[in-house]
């Protein structure tokens, strides 16, 4: 016959309510009592309908991002925190305004003071990001390591869309807007667009690190026009956003004289004028699933880090349309 809850309190000489709430509300519980009972449990075989992660709760995750004020780590922030609150963790938010000194002093500050860091989209490299943290459990969001569990939501498979449909759009020039040289997707996404593009039979011009902002894709506008280009990808897509913008200044609209691709596809591209075309990344997944991997860590187990790649794909909106013929 199988364990009971009754059998539990027993072997660990507790109330039968005190181990009901070991596995349903263990905050309420010292940690002592809390392990005695677990320990019970364990040594019976006693077996809840709960994960063993959620068997050990009230751990406080803290995330590190680059900057909240980018609709993507709100999106991203958000998914984690409803998987954290599932499972009865606590989730503290730290942005460094993209600065990597920032993000050096919280490391080295949060890590002794919560249980496990999720760092996103870091400007640091991956082998001091692992250094920083030591011996508290980590996951990485679009940075790699062999060592912790990574999420890589890289633009890959969309950005090979992208440049099918501007060929077939009969682009036969377009520029790439690229992001920060401290991270971790822009130089891979530039790799990748160079090659694309080469595979196409389409000439790219690359404009080198701009800030991922609005204001930064609205200053590039003009060397973007200049290139000759009649498409451009950004690196995401609030630089998409400021070079419509940009453009619209120096007369030339979008999508008529101007095709634009962002990277992202946050809520805004729905509502903007015109709508954005954008490759789609699963950032809300990105969250949640950093979450479900330190579940087994927080509760007591190290399985081997693993790497998750989230697929990515192109959403047509009308930012983009046939090639237009502009003067040189």
């Amino acid at each position: 016959m199988a364990p009971t809850l009754t059998d539990v309190a027993k072997r660990a000489d507790v109330a039968l309510s005190t181990a009901s709430r070991a596995f349903s509300d263990p905050q309420r519980l010292g940690p002592d009592t809390l392990r005695k009972v677990l320990d019970a449990a364990q040594e019976l075989g006693y077996q809840t309908a709960k994960p063993p992660e959620a068997q050990v709760a009230g751990s406080t995750v803290a995330m590190v991002v680059p900057d909240i004020a980018n609709p993507v780590y709100g999106t991203l922030v958000k998914a984690a925190q409803g998987e954290g609150r599932r499972r009865r963790h606590t989730l503290v938010l730290h942005d460094t305004d993209r600065d990597p000194e920032r993000e050096r002093e919280a490391i080295a500050h949060l890590r002794s003071q919560v249980s496990a860091i999720v760092l996103c989209s870091s400007r640091l490299p991956a082998d001091e990001l692992v250094e920083l943290c030591g011996s508290t459990p980590s996951v990485l969001i679009n940075q790699e390591h062999d060592g912790v569990d990574c999420v890589l939501a890289d633009a890959g498979d969309g950005l090979r869309q992208a440049v099918d449909y501007l060929a077939a759009l009969g682009h036969e020039r377009i520029a790439f807007v690229s992001g920060s040289t401290n991270s971790w997707s822009s130089p891979r996404r530039v790799r990748l667009v160079e090659s694309l593009a080469t595979e196409a039979g389409i000439s790219l011009h690359v404009l080198d690190w701009h800030a991922e902002t609005v204001a930064a894709g609205t200053a590039v506008a003009a060397s973007v026009l200049a290139t000759g280009a009649s498409a451009v990808i950004t690196h995401n897509d609030l630089v998409a956003f400021g070079v419509i913008k940009g453009a619209r200044a120096l007369g030339v609209q979008v999508p008529d004289g101007l095709s634009v691709i962002g990277i992202d596809d946050v809520a805004l591209t729905e509502v903007s004028r015109p709508s954005l075309t954008s490759i789609s990344i699963p950032w809300s997944k990105a969250g949640s699933l950093s979450m479900e991997l330190l579940g087994p860590i927080l509760g007591g187990h190290r399985p081997p880090p693993r790497k998750h790649l989230l697929p990515a794909h192109l959403v047509v909106r009308d930012s983009t349309a046939p090639a237009a013929r502009r003067p040189a």
